[in-house]
């Protein structure tokens, strides 16, 4: 083979590796579409488990322990290389004309996630200080029910009080705390109920919910003026300033005795079903399975319990030899658990201080 011929197929077979080898693509813009719904889709289900493990260990005197997910910085790295080498022999050579090819390629995906601890004094007192009522009530201006984020978020309205389990025991709600919030359901459903902020020179803003009388049926309105008395407001009145206290306002005003969110949690720890042998061994707090009056009473959410995990479930977390789930069907359940993460944003949990940070680089 004549020697020109041989080194053109020497640069043939040179061109021809490195173009596959290393194409005419970026690797960059291939990741975003797959690492940010995967990543979400983590932290997602993993801020689930985390509320649902402390709310099983309040339930346990245990402590409850919260550590947020302060970034992810996701790495990637593709190497490749390619090598060609071949001897061209004389035409009176024995050994002839021969020719190597030999390629690499080396991909690498190196994320660092950075775990912050959530304490210091602003957390505790985020976790313990009672939520503004005044984000209780904006949920439901955006379509939440009534029954539902109130169950869950007041110990009280105008005095009125909800089922507490203050002090590890449970209490039943007053049977007009529980009619009034089926009215106010109906009448927010109807329209007829809505809220605003007003400002004022002097007091600020204030917010301030109203009872619409306009274009309102005759079945609204009689269920409105029950609800004002069920709750003690004045018949006549329609314009009430929400403001935070634990016991009955004045003519004008509704009062919210709001939950902190280390009692919401408690709250919903007490739907939990414990295993009989912690029960025995006296591990976890008595609450909802030892009051009979609260057996035979409707369950708002439930946390279920059993040795083995379900093969579906909305989340499940392992504790003490056991595992607690909520089932993927309870929809009033899961909205509760959801509601509780929103909760936690308005809570304002979160630390400005410096505290330690933990970073994982994942090899």
């Amino acid at each position: 083979m004549p020697r020109a011929r041989s080194r053109k197929i020497l640069i043939v077979a040179v061109l021809s590796g490195a173009v596959a080898l290393t194409g005419c693509k970026h690797l960059g813009p291939k990741t975003v579409a797959v690492d940010r719904f995967d990543y979400s889709s983590a932290i997602a289900e993993s801020w689930k488990q985390q509320t649902l493990l402390n709310i099983v260990k309040l339930r346990y005197l245990d402590l409850p322990v919260f550590v947020d997910v302060a970034s992810i910085v996701s790495g990637y790295s593709l190497q490749t290389g390619v090598s060609v080498n071949g001897t061209v022999s004389s035409e009176n050579a024995v050994q002839g004309n021969y020719a190597s090819m030999g390629g690499h390629a080396i991909y690498t995906d190196r994320p660092t996630v950075t775990y912050v601890p959530l304490t210091g004094e602003k957390f505790l007192r985020g976790l313990i200080t009672p939520i503004d009522p005044k984000h209780i009530f904006f949920m439901l201006q955006a379509g939440y029910s009534a029954e539902f984020i109130l169950g869950l978020t007041v110990e009280s309205l105008n005095g009125v009080r909800n089922r507490s389990t203050t002090g590890g025991a449970v209490r039943e709600a007053d049977p007009d705390f529980i009619r009034a919030l089926d009215l106010l359901r109906e009448v927010q459903a109807a329209g007829a109920f809505g809220m605003r902020v007003e400002e004022d020179k002097v007091k600020g803003s204030s917010a301030v919910v109203f009872f619409h009388r306009d274009n309102v049926p005759d079945a609204i309105v009689e269920k409105s003026t029950e609800l004002r008395r069920l709750l003690r407001l004045p018949p006549d009145q329609y314009r009430f300033v929400i403001t935070y206290s634990p016991m009955k306002g004045t003519g004008d005003e509704l009062t919210v005795n709001s939950r902190s969110m280390l009692q919401i949690m408690q709250a919903f720890a007490s739907y939990l079903d414990v295993p009989p042998a912690h029960f025995q061994d006296d591990s976890a707090l008595p609450a909802f399975e030892r009051n009979p009056a609260a057996e035979t009473s409707k369950r708002p959410v439930r946390i279920c319990s059993g040795k083995e995990k379900p093969a579906t479930t909305f989340t499940a977390v392992r504790y003490r030899d056991h595992w607690f789930w909520v089932d993927n069907g309870d929809l009033q359940t899961k909205r509760a658990l959801t509601a509780v993460m929103f909760f936690f944003t308005l809570a304002e949990t979160g630390s400005a201080e410096k505290l330690p940070l933990v970073t994982i680089p994942a090899q």
